[in-house]
């Protein structure tokens, strides 16, 4: 039987169990795996959700604009709703969230506005209050508000919780969510509460976020709030969704920690997920001193991988910000000490070469003429030679040279000198600060890979 629309396909995703990164734990760790839905994201549910509440209280008429404010997930939701429905959209959102997220919102008809993310929220450039301002200026249009709208949580109370319930077959003992309008941990809680009040519910913060600290202590603290990189979860004021007496326990998960984490799940578990997700497992990690045998935990898997290639799941975003320890070309070379490259000219003899080889115990020698590398003598390209011509061993370098050795930047990392290193290629060129060319072979990587 076919669906009527898309929307048709909002929810009943699966509930997956952690088997590698969990294998320590005492308990069965269980992933609401919310990029499923038609979005890849659980905002889905809460963006249909108060669209149809706002059509039944009439605040928004046919072809009119969909404006808010989002980090981009809410936004696809609404965007699929708009497209189904016959709205327009607005959003606006941060510098911070990934360069996918907007390209995908513009891809589903959105127009996208990116505010400074540096600001109070009262600000007039944040991304809240040019939202505001335009829901007043553009005729006809709903500011959606997903912080304050209650639609949100009521979403997850209707969906989400009884979906974790039935999946779960009621085993279902602790909630943990990376939290940040509290729609998804305030809805779910309340339905999974209602049916076992035992049930025990962690919320996951952002260091930069002060709701752990005004779930503790009910002081609205903006000394807590400074920049961070996490996407998705943490807010610099308490929206109207939450209902703190819901939630048990607030950790906070560093930026660093929530990245790696995302990396490994997809590596190891082969679930690609977005950073809340890695944030929320991380914290389920900080608290596995009180999780039991018999515990069963859902952790929410907020969205996919594909919205943060450009970041957490980039190298060389993760090395920039310090968040990935990559030996590098460098690194290989370091211990080496003053130790100088041995090279081969054009003009040398392969007798010369051979002797190198013997004498040194390489296998690799590139070909330099006046500072540039033309070339290379191999152990595995002379056996070769030798075999048809043992005659070669008085002709020079020049006649049987193979190609020269492929140049990198001496800051690549060792996971990509790989992809330089195959059979007929054993090794790597790189110039230091001062011009001085250095090697990496084949065995030098196999050593670093396997330290």
């Amino acid at each position: 039987m076919w669906l009527n629309n898309i929307l048709e396909t909002i929810g009943n995703t699966p509930l997956i169990r952690l088997n590698k990164i969990t294998k320590d734990l005492p308990c069965t760790v269980l992933a609401k795996v919310e990029y499923f839905n038609p979005g890849n994201s659980i905002k889905d549910r809460m963006a249909l959700k108060m669209l149809e509440v706002a059509e039944k209280e009439g605040k928004i008429k046919p072809g009119g604009t969909i404006i808010e404010g989002t980090s981009g997930n809410t936004g696809m939701g609404l965007a699929l709703a708009a497209c189904v429905k016959g709205y327009k959209c607005i959003f606006t959102t941060t510098e911070k969230q990934s360069k996918e997220k907007a390209d995908i919102l513009k891809a589903v008809g959105a127009e996208v506005i990116v505010c400074p993310t540096n600001v109070e929220p009262e600000d007039p450039r944040s991304y809240y209050s040019v939202s505001k301002r335009l829901a007043k200026e553009v005729p006809n249009s709903w500011y959606v508000n997903q912080y304050d709208n209650l639609a949100n949580r009521q979403a997850h109370y209707e969906q989400t919780g009884p979906e974790i319930w039935e999946q779960s077959e009621g085993k279902v003992t602790h909630l943990v969510v990376a939290t940040g309008t509290g729609g998804t941990i305030v809805g779910t809680a309340k339905y999974l509460k209602e049916k076992n009040p035992n049930i025990k519910v962690w919320a996951i913060d952002s260091y930069g976020s002060l709701l752990k600290k005004y779930f503790e202590t009910g002081e609205l603290d903006q000394k807590e709030v400074y920049p961070y990189i996490s996407e998705g979860f943490g807010e610099d004021f308490v929206p109207q969704n939450y209902d703190m007496t819901l939630i048990d326990t607030f950790t906070k998960v560093t930026d660093k920690d929530g990245a790696i984490m995302a990396r490994r799940i997809a590596k190891e578990e082969g679930i690609f997920i977005g950073y809340s997700a890695g944030s929320c497992l991380q914290g389920v990690l900080q608290l596995k001193d009180q999780l039991k045998k018999d515990d069963v935990v859902v952790c929410i898997f907020h969205d996919h991988g594909s919205r943060y290639v450009g970041k957490i799941y980039n190298d060389q975003w993760m090395i920039e910000r310090g968040f990935l320890e990559v030996k590098t070309f460098k690194d290989l070379i370091s211990g080496r000490g003053t130790q100088k490259l041995l090279v081969l000219t054009p003009t040398d003899v392969v007798s010369t070469a051979i002797a190198m080889m013997k004498k040194y115990e390489i296998e690799n020698i590139p070909v330099v003429d006046k500072g540039i590398n033309v070339g290379a003598i191999s152990e595995g390209g002379l056996f070769d030679k030798l075999l048809n011509d043992p005659g070669i061993v008085s002709k020079s370098v020049s006649e049987v040279m193979e190609k020269a050795y492929p140049e990198v930047a001496f800051d690549t990392p060792v996971e990509r000198l790989s992809n330089f290193i195959n059979k007929e290629n054993g090794a790597v060129l790189s110039k230091d600060e001062g011009g001085t060319y250095h090697i990496v072979t084949k065995y030098d990587i196999i050593q670093s890979l396997t330290k």
